[in-house]
């Protein structure tokens, strides 16, 4: 050691510090270069999947096919073969077909079918809309309206039929009750009368769960679009017109579907009020279909018109999915 060369300890970082040793380890290839991150063979990342596992569909799926799908399958197979319900079912090819086409009392159950769906859908969608959009309000006296008026939403077809027989009924019903001339009808019991008080007693019926569709509906409509509205100068009438009704495109596809598909399925509550008089006038299809299979005991016919009204049902699924866009599960909520 010569004189004057400092004794001063060296820093354990001091190495790092050299020129020398940083400009070799910056030409030092790296361990990972070239490499993808670790866990990924190959630079390519694995794209691990999230979200339930498709065997959580496996009971759901298959209830659904034991239930539904093998009925709908023996139905389509039953509507090929003659069988009274006893017997051994006969081949019998399409002769169950041509006769569906031109029994005249089903080709009369397939125009009255058309006819309810049209008239019930005229009757409750403007109903239920108005009702639900007035029932969105969070004032108390629309609150209370909204508890009394989903009452209905509590009874099952068969008491709202055995109601409103009795009600109806020209000897003992509110006729009597309120003493005026014009209730005094024979509402189930005339062909003029029958099939319309069928469908004031269905709009009753179902009015209130599509009011329920439409209020949910209005409250998810950000306020904010009321009040940019208001600063335009809109009065209430445009704003339903240009706020509420866009803003409720999706609720209305979804109402109108079960509307029009659920007028398919209108038995039980016809069945109770009229049976499907005075005479037909009011034998819509799916009475049609259960009249024909369990009190004519003609299974290959009856099955027919239930294969008619699946088909017919599905179309009408289809349309109305379609005709609700292909962005209709997309959010028009605010912020979204």
């Amino acid at each position: 050691m010569t004189a004057g060369q400092s004794h001063a300890p060296q820093h354990p970082g001091a190495a790092a510090a050299d020129p020398a040793a940083a400009s070799h380890e910056g030409t030092a290839p790296s361990r990972n270069a070239g490499r993808g991150p670790v866990g990924s063979p190959g630079g390519r990342r694995k794209h691990l999947k999230t979200g339930p596992s498709n065997w959580l569909l496996a009971p759901a799926l298959s209830f659904f096919g034991v239930f539904a799908l093998l009925p709908l399958a023996g139905v389509v197979v039953l509507s090929f073969f003659a069988w009274d319900g006893l017997g051994t079912p006969q081949f019998a090819g399409l002769a169950a077909w041509f006769q569906v086409f031109q029994d005249p009392v089903t080709l009369n159950a397939m125009w009255l079918t058309l006819l309810l769906t049209v008239l019930s859908y005229a009757v409750q969608f403007p109903l239920s809309l108005l009702l639900g959009a007035f029932m969105a309000g969070h004032q108390r006296y629309r609150e209370v309206f909204s508890i009394l008026y989903f009452l209905p939403l509590l009874f099952s077809a068969a008491a709202v039929g055995i109601a409103f027989k009795a009600l109806l009924d020209p000897n003992f019903g509110i006729s009597r009750a309120f003493g005026l001339d014009f209730l005094r009808q024979d509402w189930l019991g005339s062909p003029n009368f029958a099939f319309y008080t069928v469908i004031m007693v269905i709009s009753w019926s179902f009015v209130p769960f599509h009011s329920l569709l439409y209020q949910a509906g209005v409250r998810q409509i950000p306020k904010s679009m009321y009040e940019a509205a208001t600063l335009d100068g809109a009065g209430r009438v445009r704003q339903f017109f240009n706020v509420t009704l866009p803003q409720l495109k999706y609720t209305i596809v979804t109402s109108s579907t079960l509307m029009l598909v659920g007028s398919l399925t209108y038995f039980d509550l016809v069945f109770i009020l009229t049976m499907g008089g005075p005479g037909n006038a009011t034998r819509i299809l799916p009475l049609d279909m259960y009249l024909t299979g369990f009190r004519s005991y003609q299974m290959g016919p009856a099955s027919v018109i239930a294969v008619i009204l699946v088909a017919v049902g599905l179309t009408l699924s289809l349309i109305l999915n379609r005709a609700s866009g292909s962005d209709r599960m997309e959010s028009q909520m605010e912020g979204a």
